[in-house]
């Protein structure tokens, strides 16, 4: 598995561990950002749901679900990658993209029967 691919992984589990029943049935991370510069590593992510509720479940109040979240991350990807690393988390809203094959495969799901 590609090191982008593991951090997807990784943020989503961390979305998983944080929300439990919470957690929106259609989400999914995309990495943005997967790049190393002077000892650091940069990860940009955007976590897709489909609907406005759903992102505002993700963020929390005040931000704190997503900060949980990234911090948590951060802390096992730098054990994973060792080195440093800064997350950077955006909650998008795509309608519906779990029901649409074009949007899928924008997002990396390549095989759609």
């Amino acid at each position: 598995r590609s090191e982008r691919f593991l951090a997807a992984e990784l943020i989503r589990e961390q979305l998983m561990l944080r929300l439990h029943q919470e957690l929106p049935y259609a989400l999914t991370v995309q990495i943005e950002e997967f790049k190393r510069e002077a000892g650091l590593l940069r990860i940009g992510a955007i976590i897709w749901v489909e609907r406005a509720g759903q992102k505002q479940i993700v963020i929390g109040k005040g931000g704190d679900v997503l900060k949980q979240v990234g911090t948590r991350a951060r802390h096992e990807l730098e054990e994973l990658f060792g080195e440093k690393v800064f997350v950077r988390l955006w909650v998008k809203v795509s309608r519906d993209w779990s029901d649409n094959e074009r949007a899928l495969r924008q997002l990396g799901f390549d095989e759609i029967d």
